[in-house]
């Protein structure tokens, strides 16, 4: 991991408002979210920055582990934050998408473009941690369909070299 990109994980867990050890939408989930959706783009040709950005930002913002339906559009604005503040860069097009993938990630369905598809199939492969099983039909790329179908990202994952350390 990048020495910016160790540092955005800290700040941002530390402004995390839920408690980061045991929160379901904490900091252990943005790795799994990390590492789903970094499998995912070895197959699908999503942008692994922005992937790697949305799993840090996507749940961010919560307030509670419960409902919190405008958590997505906060993690988006605490992301522009911290892009104004030049905690990491990317480009506008890129910003966009990140935008886009944070701040829709709980409401849509599929996403046609292979980097937000990729994003929110990378969480929604960990609903195993709240007690549901990831269903295939809510699924925006060919592999996470695959995934889910299976039941586990752990076979696919054997082998598999993800290109980065987890924070």
């Amino acid at each position: 991991m990048a020495p910016w990109e160790t540092a955005l994980w800290r700040h941002v867990t530390t402004e995390f408002h839920g408690d980061p050890d045991h929160s379901i939408h904490g900091p252990a989930h943005w790795k799994r979210v990390l590492r789903n959706g970094l499998l995912l783009a070895t197959r699908t040709g999503a942008d692994p920055l922005i992937v790697r950005l949305f799993a840090v930002f996507h749940d961010s913002r919560r307030i509670n582990d419960m409902t919190d339906p405008d958590h997505g559009a906060r993690g988006a604005r605490y992301a522009a934050k911290l892009r104004a503040e030049r905690m990491f860069t990317v480009s506008d097009e890129n910003f966009a998408l990140l935008e886009e993938a944070c701040r829709s990630h709980t409401d849509g369905f599929h996403h046609e473009h292979p980097t937000v598809g990729t994003c929110w199939d990378a969480d929604r492969l960990d609903l195993g941690r709240c007690g549901f099983v990831p269903d295939a039909h809510f699924m925006s790329t060919e592999f996470a369909w695959e995934i889910a179908r299976a039941g586990s990202v752990q076979p696919f994952l054997a082998g598999v070299k993800i290109p980065v350390s987890l924070p």
